[in-house]
């Protein structure tokens, strides 16, 4: 079965930052290929992650929401996400200026993807105000520090990248001219993403994604930030960086 589901595009990136707001990272030449099977098929069984919804948005988000208080981990937080919010939203129509709040119902850009199932996941931000962000600037709000976040320079330094130093978990991606999860499951990464060549809200391997192609990616923690994750279960305000 192919899986063609998910995230779309509203993030200008690179046209905002200086030089100096870019960490540079070594730049290599070999090419890693995520698997060997078919590029374009994701077996939900396999991985271990749910495609179809069950119940009402509203019983899922009220079982994020009496989860949280005991979730000791990001694992917790990567699971809610990945298989309580984001299922409800597959398939739900793509447009530059959707920003619906109700899964399948209305369109919705990819900035308003991110921000509105970070917001119903329980994360306390403003999800008008980051997703009219640039990429830079949403990842930077996610991260709360630059350690947090890293800026990497071409599809080839990412492979290595991220097969070197990322650990399974959901991330965030700023491209140059969108925005999504990285989503990393057994050192796969996939993009789940409100897909403005589609046109809907869906998950794809990465690295096969034509939406995917970029001269740059910001990638920022979630899961495995831990003062995210603490601002997740406390529900401390993650305030919204803006350009200076």
């Amino acid at each position: 079965m192919r899986i063609f589901l998910l995230f779309v595009g509203i993030s200008m990136l690179l046209s905002c930052q200086s030089q100096e707001e870019i960490k540079e990272v070594e730049v290599f030449d070999t090419d890693i290929s995520t698997d060997n099977v078919d590029p374009y098929i994701i077996d939900s069984a396999a991985i271990g992650i749910v495609f179809s919804p069950t119940g009402t948005y509203n019983s899922a988000k009220l079982r994020v929401k009496n989860g949280k208080r005991t979730a000791s981990s990001g694992e917790d937080f990567e699971n809610y996400l990945v298989n309580e919010i984001i299922p409800h939203w597959y398939g739900t129509e793509w447009d530059f200026n959707g920003y619906t709040a109700v899964p399948n119902q209305g369109v919705i850009a990819c900035g308003y993807f991110v921000s509105t199932t970070l917001l119903h996941m329980g994360i306390n931000v403003n999800r008008y105000k980051m997703a009219q962000q640039a990429g830079l600037y949403e990842a930077q709000t996610l991260a709360l520090s630059e350690e947090n976040y890293r800026t990497i320079r071409g599809v080839d330094s990412l492979k290595v990248i991220l097969k070197r130093d990322y650990s399974d978990g959901i991330y965030f991606v700023g491209l140059d001219n969108h925005v999504g999860y990285l989503y990393i499951k057994d050192q796969i990464p996939y993009f789940i993403h409100s897909n403005y060549i589609e046109d809907k809200v869906m998950i794809e391997k990465a690295f096969y994604a034509p939406a995917f192609e970029s001269g740059i990616y910001v990638v920022a923690e979630i899961s495995t930030n831990e003062e995210l994750m603490e601002r997740w279960r406390s529900g401390q305000t993650v305030p919204v960086v803006l350009p200076r």
